[in-house]
């Protein structure tokens, strides 16, 4: 056997007891779930949900990103003061601020796409492990960054991206072919 092929081999493989689902299957039934169940989301599954966000490219590999797992019944509740299309969030055993820290920056600016890139990796992971997720937007709205910035503290030059509220779906809505030809151009418009 090769040596590149024994390398392979030693190194541990990630199990997970669930059935896999592929990845068209997940970017294409994916579907923003916004009704929860009460049933609590396992430490272990979020932390699988974080290392999938940070598995996501970013320039330069500068992976600008950092989160805030919000579990606290008191902090959730204030969140729709401000960011008034997080309302589900009262209802969800967690969520998660997903943040970009533009204190290090290598490539100014690309922490936004940095961030949307982890931020699309959670919600698929979600999906994956049978979860609802919604994607609620928090930068540019000055109002909804200066909420977050204020309620949970953050350092300046961190700046809140997208707020992903998760929890066991309540609601299963059905998959739509999205696909649409005249939106795509070859070599120019």
């Amino acid at each position: 056997m090769p040596a590149l092929a024994l390398l392979a081999t030693d190194k541990p493989q990630l199990k997970s007891k669930e059935p896999k689902m592929n990845t068209i299957e997940a970017i294409k039934t994916r579907r923003s779930i916004r009704k929860y169940t009460e049933q609590s989301v396992a430490p272990e599954i979020i932390k699988e949900l974080l290392a999938a966000a940070m598995s996501a490219p970013s320039a330069g590999n500068q992976q600008p990103w950092c989160f805030v797992v919000m579990d606290d019944r008191s902090l959730l509740n204030q969140v729709p003061s401000f960011s008034p299309y997080a309302g589900m969030c009262r209802e969800s055993p967690v969520s998660i601020l997903v943040c970009g820290d533009t204190r290090s920056e290598k490539h100014p600016g690309f922490w936004i796409q940095d961030c949307a890139a982890a931020t699309q990796n959670l919600l698929l992971a979600a999906h994956e492990k049978g979860l609802g997720a919604v994607w609620t937007g928090v930068y540019p709205r000055e109002e909804r960054v200066k909420g977050f910035r204020e309620l949970l503290h953050l350092p300046e030059g961190v700046i809140p991206l997208a707020f992903i509220v998760i929890g066991h779906p309540a609601q299963q809505p059905f998959s739509q072919d999205r696909f649409q030809e005249d939106r795509i151009h070859h070599n120019g418009w």
